[in-house]
């Protein structure tokens, strides 16, 4: 495994097997990895000749600095992990080098800006855009992977990849929960025990809410037996839970609701806070 800190490296190391016509995937991370992301590189080593995981913490996605303060940073861990993995190469960047200078360049996403992550951390997305347009130019990936339980994410790097022109292939990952099914996140790790027992009233209520659905339940009267549910949780403060088409993530009202039939054709979308930590997930129906 190779670690690559400049663009320019990536671009002589990466050379010889374009040239080659190997097929290279790409992992981009903030690093804290754990399972979720392992498995995206299992993905990327079956679909691909060559695998690039990226690990960068992007101060310019951050809307709180003191979250980005915050963000647990396991370098020396990370890159153990993913040698035992098979990775053939390692993009860890300092600031300075995927910013030189401050980023004027401002990403407008639309709708996509105004509705659950976006609505909630203003900025966010413009900084995702940016990041992920800078790791595809450097790295000229053909493949590359990210996890479903960033969705919101995912439909915004969708819409720039096609709006852009962007000659790589969105591959999206189901996903990975533990035992209890709570979704694997590297902010899981700021948790201590009793917050992390009470973080599982997000995958619970997702389940309740999936459930109900698919038995015909109202999701107006719904949505306030969710809201109660979170309240008897101390120390959990939800969000937003909300019911969206999956592949646009527009909101569905009440009376929209049809076609469960049509496989993962609707998601649920939740965010929480449990503590002073935020958490995101969602389930598709």
């Amino acid at each position: 495994m190779k670690i690559i800190n400049t663009k320019y490296q990536a671009l002589d190391q990466l050379f010889k097997s374009r040239i080659e016509g190997k097929t290279i995937g790409l992992i981009p991370t903030m690093g804290a990895l754990h399972e979720g992301h392992l498995n995206l590189v299992e993905k990327s080593k079956y679909h691909s000749d060559v695998t690039v995981v990226s690990i960068f913490v992007n101060p310019t996605q951050f809307n709180n600095p003191e979250d980005l303060e915050k963000y647990p940073r396991t370098v020396e861990e990370d890159l153990k992990l993913l040698e035992g993995k098979g990775v053939d190469y390692v993009f860890l960047p300092e600031v300075n080098e995927m910013y030189p200078q401050p980023a004027k360049l401002k990403m407008d996403f639309g709708a996509l800006e105004t509705i659950l992550e976006g609505a909630s951390r203003p900025g966010h997305f413009n900084g995702v855009g940016i990041v992920v347009s800078k790791l595809f130019h450097i790295i000229n990936p053909d493949y590359a992977y990210f996890g479903q339980k960033d969705l919101q994410q995912v439909a915004i790097i969708r819409q720039m990849v096609n709006d852009l022109s962007f000659s790589v292939n969105l591959v999206v990952v189901p996903t990975v929960r533990e035992e209890d099914g709570l979704a694997m996140s590297s902010r899981n790790r700021r948790l201590n025990i009793t917050e992390r027992k009470k973080a599982l009233v997000l995958y619970e209520s997702m389940v309740l809410a999936k459930n109900e659905l698919l038995a015909g339940r109202s999701w107006f009267e719904l949505k306030d037996k969710i809201q109660h549910k979170f309240n008897q949780v101390d120390g959990v403060k939800l969000e937003y839970f909300e019911l969206v088409e999956t592949e646009t993530l527009n909101m569905v009202a009440n009376q929209g609701i049809k076609d469960f039939g049509q496989e993962q054709k609707y998601s649920l979308c939740t965010a929480a806070f449990v503590g002073d930590v935020r958490l995101i997930d969602n389930l598709p129906i």
